[in-house]
């Protein structure tokens, strides 16, 4: 019978961005609409504002995720060029610490020095990145990919509160778009756990804990001083 294995590392790099930004869209959102409520603003300027924290936050999760894998990857690219040069001027030396790689990770010294050799006859640079630098296919930095995913899932997130304070009534803004949005963060962390395989509970928990401080700072700080707070 053939065996079949089901991992999700190929997941991280969208998975983590992904979340990142729908879990940032509704407790940004949610949060300042929550402010803005409890400093007592009108409806029209809470929905401008939630629109406003919509857009601008989408950019700038954009902007934050391409800027940083750009420089991952960037990290990623001089590591290897290093490599390949070392591969390409002193083979013999790259041969042993590929050797001594294995032989730490449990292979006789024979066999290890048999695999390093099959390896750097197959793919040296591709041995070197993967058993030496830990760059491999699946955890490789993707910029414009990260870039996308937070950028649109922030949006999505940020939609949600909106349209809960487009519906509800203006004198229960803060109570709607605060009940609401730990309904939507339980939901995103159990999702998000879900998809990476990890216990649905604890995803919940700890997405919905940090929305709630996230949004009785803000409330106490539009109680507390009756102005519009970012």
């Amino acid at each position: 019978m053939r065996h079949s294995e089901f991992h999700r590392s190929h997941r991280i790099g969208w998975l983590r961005a992904a979340v990142l930004g729908a879990n940032d869209g509704i407790i940004s959102t949610a949060s300042l609409i929550i402010g803005v409520a409890s400093a007592g603003a009108s409806n029209s300027s809470i929905l401008i504002t939630g629109v406003a924290c919509l857009v601008s936050g989408a950019m700038s999760m954009a902007a934050g995720e391409y800027v940083s894998v750009s420089s991952q990857a960037d990290t990623e690219t001089a590591d290897l060029a290093r490599e390949r040069l070392e591969l390409a001027s002193d083979h013999e030396s790259e041969l042993k610490e590929l050797t001594g790689i294995y032989i730490s990770r449990g292979l006789t010294p024979e066999l290890a020095h048999q695999v390093a050799v099959q390896l750097t006859h197959h793919d040296a640079l591709g041995a070197h990145a993967r058993d030496e630098l830990g760059i491999t296919e699946a955890m490789n930095a993707r910029p414009m990919q990260a870039a996308l995913a937070s950028a649109a899932t922030f949006a999505v997130g940020a939609l949600l509160p909106l349209l809960v304070t487009y519906f509800a009534p203006a004198a229960s803004t803060a109570l709607y778009v605060g009940t609401s949005s730990l309904v939507f963060l339980a939901v995103l962390g159990g999702l998000a756990a879900q998809a990476g395989g990890a216990n649905i509970m604890v995803g919940v928990a700890r997405v919905a804990f940090w929305g709630v401080v996230a949004m009785a700072a803000t409330a106490s700080v539009g109680k507390l001083f009756g102005v519009v707070t970012a």
